[in-house]
């Protein structure tokens, strides 16, 4: 579909509606447009709608799939795991009635009787948001019942069937059916991210037309990025898909150093060189590059931080946030990590070797996403850190440089999954 003649104005649409208050979310937006509930999942299709979670998957048909099902179930997932990550969060405290707005509207389509709302603990957002919630009823604002669940910290408890496990009384571990076909007690069950949601609020009062206005013909509206790094201005930005990565730092005022590359999507994302910053940032401008816009994380690396380091730092993380349920995780993620420690450490030849054939022998073998997306993330640093792979390699090595990315404590053994 090609985009409108009628033009972005360039001003945000999730960010602007901060509105923490019922009263002061309808005095913004008006009412929850209900009228519109019968063509709604058509509206969302024609708009071109694509997750914000990190898969960027069609939310028309995303919806779609679950509707026409028995009992079906809403979850927002705002769970947010990756570290560099802070949009959902924000967004879940500036306009959390924008997110429950469009939560319903989806489940009122779908005849879903309950949504629930999935947050980590000890972020103080599962208060947040029964506040919320409790606003909302003594308004008399909407007909569907809400609650909030916190599942644990881990990092793969946040995938879909995870989070739909674990609302439904399980472990929060990834599960093998999709969470639309059976999901919380088997029920089809319908998780989209907690951005995926606002905008839906706002697609069902203003059409996929005005949607269409800002990015691209392929993956219209808004996006949400989480800039940090190397930026005079770290913070969460809300731009039109399809913006380079160039304009993308200067939003955040520049940089304040030299840069040797930027992480784009995540943890489960990939390294581009700062040569590939003239493209789109969409999921079809990154894709020759084999990456992704993920989560909308975008980190500039400074140019004295050793990648392949903070490429360690990251992989020995994810690796220890295994499910530990199939053998290409639990035992394929720290084998990477520690031949590309080896490299970085010692400038092992052997361990890249092994790394290489192991990255191709992994991906696509695991129960879920996540040992994809670290062979994602390493496969990206071997190609983008080639010039300091062959120095370690020769010999040449470095002791790392400053820290940038955020490596979280892990959750203790006495959380669990549950």
């Amino acid at each position: 579909m090609s985009a409108p003649a009628q033009r972005y104005d360039g001003r945000p649409r999730l960010l602007s509606n901060q509105a923490r208050s019922i009263t002061e979310h309808a005095k913004a937006v008006g009412a929850l447009p209900t009228s519109v509930v019968p063509q709604l999942i058509d509206m969302i299709t024609a708009s071109g709608l694509r997750g914000r979670g990190g898969g960027w998957f069609p939310s028309g048909r995303k919806i779609a799939s679950v509707a026409g099902r028995a009992n079906p179930y809403v979850v927002v997932n705002g769970m947010e795991s990756e570290p560099a990550a802070g949009k959902d969060k924000l967004l879940l405290r500036l306009a959390p009635h924008l997110v429950l707005d469009g939560a319903e509207l989806a489940a009122l389509a779908l005849g879903a009787d309950r949504i629930t709302v999935a947050v980590h603990r000890d972020t103080g957002l599962a208060r947040h948001m029964m506040n919320a919630i409790a606003d909302r009823v003594a308004a008399g604002w909407g007909k569907v019942e809400i609650d909030v669940s916190e599942p644990p910290n881990w990092y793969v408890s946040s995938e879909s069937t995870a989070v739909a496990s674990f609302v439904g009384g399980g472990e929060a571990k990834p599960k093998a059916d999709s969470a639309r076909v059976s999901g919380v007690n088997g029920r089809p069950t319908l998780v989209s991210n907690v951005e995926t949601f606002a905008h839906i609020a706002l697609i069902g009062r203003y059409g996929p037309n005005w949607f269409r206005q800002a990015g691209t013909g392929d993956s219209p509206g808004t996006a949400l990025f989480t800039v940090s790094g190397a930026v005079r201005s770290p913070g969460v930005y809300e731009l039109p898909v399809g913006i380079t990565g160039e304009t993308i730092l200067r939003v955040a005022n520049g940089v304040r150093e030299p840069i040797s590359a930027m992480l784009v999507g995540g943890y489960g994302g990939a390294w581009i060189p700062p040569t590939q910053l003239h493209r789109p940032f969409s999921p079809e401008g990154l894709e020759p590059l084999g990456a992704s816009l993920g989560a909308g994380i975008v980190v500039a690396l400074p140019a004295r931080t050793c990648g392949l380091f903070e490429t360690v730092r990251v992989a020995t993380w994810m690796a220890d946030q295994t499910a530990k349920q199939c053998g290409p995780c639990f035992r394929g993620l720290p084998a990477i990590a520690e031949d590309f420690a080896m490299i970085a450490r010692d400038g092992s030849r052997k361990a890249y070797e092994r790394l290489r054939f192991r990255l191709g022998v992994i991906n696509g073998r695991g129960a879920c996403a996540h040992p994809d997306g670290v062979v994602k993330f390493v496969d990206s640093a071997l190609k983008t850190f080639a010039l300091d792979i062959r120095r370690h390699l020769s010999g040449q090595l470095c002791p790392g440089g400053p820290r940038v990315l955020p490596i979280p404590e892990l959750p203790s053994e006495s959380e669990g999954w549950q």
